[in-house]
């Protein structure tokens, strides 16, 4: 009977994803499953959608998240991990964005460039004797979190703390065989004979950029990552009456360029653009994304601009973050509007729907990097004292195609000053969420699984299920598969059930899984579908009953 069973789903399956072209759903927001009934007359719970990217980024320089402290031992490292990984189930996060070179280092056995101060203490080729970025991202997989590699291109060093960390602007401070003691001429201080000065690799040298981009394409071919990510750092951001000293680096590359400006530009979309590339033509289903300063330009400097006046990325980072959305280079990007609602200089409710308009017609998903460190801090505006100023924020993304948050960081967000965590994720994060797809990047059909088993205990419902033709073919692989529960017997799930994540319970990498939330004696029909690795999504299992 049973054998029978998988058959006859294997053959409704197979109809059914050979029917829906490449297994995606056609807008990556969309939420009912490929190939389900049109969704479009259904009335959604906006505070519980399908498909939310949700992150906190967890940075390991100077030790802010993760580790916690430099030098510790394997055991209390990966215990530590564990319990971010903790907190982003908790809050029904679906990934994480984990710092894995802050300063011209490595969090695994770079041939490129030593390990990091900041896990081992040490500025020296020593290790610490396992592979944390194996362990990283194998044990955010198995709890069914996306893991994205934050990398920072161009820093080299942090200015010299009590401590001894840092290695300030001496390169014979960095350790033995550094390529920037190697190649000194890489290297520029700045600011210059100023506190908090540090060491750069020059953008405008082509051997700098081809180098720091090997070095971090080392990482995506040899582990299993889902994401790189670049934050704010190109440039540095320009100190008072100081410029970059890289005169006569520009002197040496820059002819044909009407201004050092325009150069220095041009250096940084060299970088993104040849990285898209690179980490496409590698595995082209890793994505590219970017987490600029939240004010591109302003519009009194540009008409493209946004309604603010603060710091402009194009101007003081170099990054023409615009064009880079524009020319298709990033899957997605997470401007840090790190302002409250109504601040004059830079409000929150005035960039969100500017952002939204750049990516409008792209190929690159918007997320909003959110300002947990300001929340309930000395000195901060009136806005961030009121519990309910993040939570606000999430509410006002709805309106703009806002494709999800990522917060910073992990510290921040586990400290709940003032509640405003528990309050935010009540609001927004109350079930869980599906990583929103990509439909410009590849896949195949999927098959859904059949439910091949469910009984009742004092544990709850216990589920498992098996998958069919599993990357057999022209079918796709499932990487983990979602759990939805209606109330009563159901033979099908109707388009709007599965159209927000009202019946979702949870997504996992496994073929089993106990839905502890169930109430005895109350009868269900659970439905299992398949996700690939990004996320897109099956059409539905065959019914499963529980009376």
């Amino acid at each position: 009977m049973r054998m029978r069973l998988i058959a006859a789903a294997a053959a409704t399956a197979l109809l059914g994803a050979l029917l829906v072209p490449g297994g995606a759903q056609a807008d990556p927001l969309s939420a009912a499953p490929a190939g389900t009934p049109d969704a479009t007359e259904c009335t959604l719970n906006p505070a519980q959608p399908k498909r939310q990217l949700r992150a906190m980024w967890i940075a390991s320089v100077v030790n802010i998240d993760w580790p916690s402290a430099p030098g510790k031992a394997e055991e209390e490292l990966k215990a530590e991990y564990r319990g971010w990984l903790d907190l982003a189930q908790r809050l029904n996060h679906n990934a994480v964005v984990v710092q894995v070179r802050p300063t011209a280092d490595a969090f695994w056995p770079s041939p490129y460039e030593p390990w990091s101060e900041w896990l081992t203490g040490k500025r020296d080729n020593v290790g610490p004797g396992w592979d944390p970025l194996a362990f990283l991202v194998a044990e955010s997989h198995a709890r069914n979190l996306e893991f994205h590699a934050w990398f920072n291109p161009y820093r080299v060093s942090m200015p010299t703390s009590a401590s001894g960390l840092g290695a300030g602007t001496d390169v014979n401070n960095l350790a033995p065989g550094h390529p920037a003691r190697e190649h000194p001429e890489w290297a520029l201080a700045y600011p210059v004979n100023a506190a908090g000065s540090r060491l750069y690799y020059n953008p405008g040298i082509p051997a700098v950029r081809q180098y720091v981009q090997d070095a971090m394409m080392h990482a995506v071919e040899n582990y299993d990552i889902d994401g790189v990510h670049f934050d704010d750092y190109f440039y540095p951001y320009p100190a008072a009456g100081q410029d970059f000293p890289d005169q006569a680096t520009f002197e040496q590359y820059g002819a044909g360029f009407a201004s050092k400006a325009d150069w220095r530009r041009n250096n940084i979309d060299l970088l993104v653009h040849e990285m898209s590339q690179r980490i496409k033509a590698a595995k082209p289903w890793v994505k590219f994304g970017v987490s600029p300063f939240g004010i591109w330009r302003n519009q009194v400097a540009d008409p493209l601009g946004s309604e603010t006046n603060g710091t402009q990325s194009y101007d003081a980072n170099f990054a023409d973050t615009r064009k880079w959305v524009k020319e298709g280079w990033l899957d997605y990007i997470v401007p840090q509007i790190y302002w409250n609602i109504g601040l004059a200089v830079a409000d929150y409710a005035k960039l969100v729907p500017w952002w939204s308009d750049v990516v409008a017609g792209t190929k690159t998903q918007l997320y909003i990097g959110q300002a947990d460190y300001k929340i309930a801090t000395a000195g901060q505006p009136a806005a961030w004292f009121d519990p309910a100023e993040m939570s606000k924020h999430l509410t006002f993304n709805r309106d703009y195609h806002v494709a999800g948050n990522v917060h910073f960081s992990a510290v921040q967000v586990r400290a709940n000053r003032i509640g405003a965590t528990d309050l935010y994720a009540a609001d927004h994060y109350s079930k869980p969420a599906l990583v929103p797809t990509m439909t410009h990047l590849p896949s195949k059909p999927l098959l859904f699984p059949v439910v091949t088993k469910a009984d009742r205990s004092d544990a709850g419902v216990a589920l498992k299920w098996q998958p069919l033709a599993d990357g057999a073919g022209p079918f796709g692989t499932a990487a983990s598969y979602a759990v939805y529960r209606l109330d009563g017997l159901r033979l099908l799930p109707s388009a709007c059930e599965l159209a927000d994540a009202s019946h979702l319970v949870a997504t996992t990498r496994g073929t089993s899984f106990t839905d502890t939330t169930a109430v005895p004696g109350k009868r269900y029909t659970y439905f299992v579908t398949s996700l690939d690795r990004l996320y897109n999504e099956s059409l539905p299992s065959p019914a499963r009953f529980v009376p």
